[in-house]
């Protein structure tokens, strides 16, 4: 049932009533005309923002003037009650470099409950104005839709890389635009619950903090299955993100908010999902890109799992970790860093790399090493080609199984969605930490 905000929307855009908006004829829509002034911006990151009111059609000057991580950005939230986009092909506006170097702009709408995001990126040259889009009905390269049109949170728009200055652009006319057939879900997707500041409860993400954890930023992400009762006993699927990194075809927070895989194995049944960050205690935050602190890391990991078997039902004999591109690696360079910590685990499942790359210092000689403390049953490799994981595989007492999703992109996509990959990695997990439920063909 559409949301009867949405709906007046649309008849106000049809009489030419609502203010920054077109008729969905062809024309366009404004996006951002619930915008009044920058305090109705979600976020700002090593930016300052001026919003011009006196602007017809709206415009955002953006100035950054530092890149953490390498980048900045600002983030244009949507109206109450959301954008109605399931029948428009793409998000434009017109960007104008201001500043007196080139800077690399990127545009992104990014989609809600697990869904990925659609970019445009270009390099823009000082006093260059360009058109981005960002179109609505991109897929991955098997045909896979990126991104739900009904589903959009964020418009975000980002300055990447090193800054020699600050870097000023402005941004005008944000808007849908385009017309196209009425989006339809594909079968069998799946949604995830969207993250809630809340305490824990049956079927919902929330952001959860140790009590250490009260002066700092630091927090993990907990789900307890639909089917959660107090008392009961449940595997836990441990799960870490992948670096911050945004290139076309790859949005990445860093963030264990943007964690899916274990959503996605358990199907929300049945199991306790936990993404986790990897932390800097120094900093008090959680580090987007590398491992922070890796021993602090491992550390806040081992705290995490005792916090939800001893407060939340955790079946301490029933561990799983689980992660994409840096969190796979973190299988290996977090998850064995130890005797103590490599005990926890029943199994693991990678995505997309795994210890051993060379990456943040995870080297071969390291990761066998690291491999030859687990005690668990069985490693499952998702899009891991197995000559390169082969060396690591060996010094491990395991059974291995490997998997070719085809999603042809660096992303988690392919957990929410049906495939025999991701219908393979669920019955392995049901097999391996014996969770009832009917079995995936």
């Amino acid at each position: 049932m559409k949301n009867p905000l949405n709906v007046l929307s649309i008849l106000l855009a049809s009489l030419g009533l609502l203010h920054g908006s077109e008729a969905s004829d062809g024309g366009s829509s404004s996006l951002w005309s619930h915008i009044q002034q920058i305090s109705d911006l979600k976020e700002l990151r090593s930016m300052n923002a001026e919003w011009d009111t006196a602007s017809p059609d709206g415009q955002l000057k953006l100035t950054a003037t530092e890149s953490r991580n390498h980048y900045a950005w600002a983030v244009i939230p949507p109206p109450a009650g959301g954008w109605d986009m399931v029948r428009r092909e793409s998000v434009q506006c017109e960007i104008t470099n201001r500043g007196t170097h080139p800077v690399n702009v990127q545009l992104w709408v990014v989609g809600d409950h697990g869904w990925d995001a659609v970019s445009d990126i270009a390099t823009l040259a000082p006093s260059s104005t360009r058109q981005f889009s960002c179109r609505l009905r991109e897929a991955f390269p098997d045909g896979t839709p990126k991104i739900n049109p009904d589903a959009i949170k964020a418009i975000q728009i980002i300055i990447a890389g090193r800054l020699e200055s600050p870097a000023t652009i402005e941004v005008r006319g944000l808007a849908a635009t385009g017309n196209a057939p009425e989006w339809k879900r594909p079968d069998g997707r799946m949604d995830v619950p969207a993250i809630e500041d809340a305490p824990p409860s049956p079927g919902h993400r929330v952001r959860y903090r140790l009590p250490d954890d009260g002066k700092s930023d630091i927090y993990s992400v907990l789900y307890l299955p639909k089917d959660w009762v107090p008392g009961g006993k449940y595997p836990v699927i441990v799960e870490y993100p992948g670096n911050i990194f945004f290139v076309n075809g790859c949005y990445s927070t860093g963030l264990p908010d943007q964690c899916v895989i274990g959503y996605g194995m358990s199907k929300g049944e049945g199991a306790i999902s936990l993404a986790l960050p990897f932390v800097d205690l120094q900093a008090g935050g959680i580090a987007e890109n590398g491992w922070g602190n890796a021993d602090e890391t491992a550390d806040y990991l081992m705290k995490m799992v005792d916090e939800v078997c001893t407060k939340f039902g955790g079946d301490p004999s029933n561990l799983v970790m689980t992660g994409f591109s840096r969190g796979a690696i973190a299988c290996g360079y977090i998850g064995l860093r130890n005797d103590r910590i490599a005990a926890l685990w029943k199994g693991m499942h990678a995505c997309q790399h795994f210890d051993g790359s060379g990456w943040g210092g995870a080297t071969i000689t390291g990761a066998i090493e690291r491999a030859r403390r687990l005690k668990g049953e069985a490693v499952f490799h998702t899009d891991n080609p197995e000559e390169k994981v082969q060396p690591v595989m060996d010094a491990m007492s395991a059974r291995f199984t490997f998997a070719k999703s085809g999603l042809g992109s660096h992303s988690t996509a392919m957990f929410l969605d049906e495939r025999p990959s991701t219908r393979q990695l669920r019955q392995w997990f049901r097999d391996l930490c014996n969770v009832s439920g009917q079995e995936e063909r």
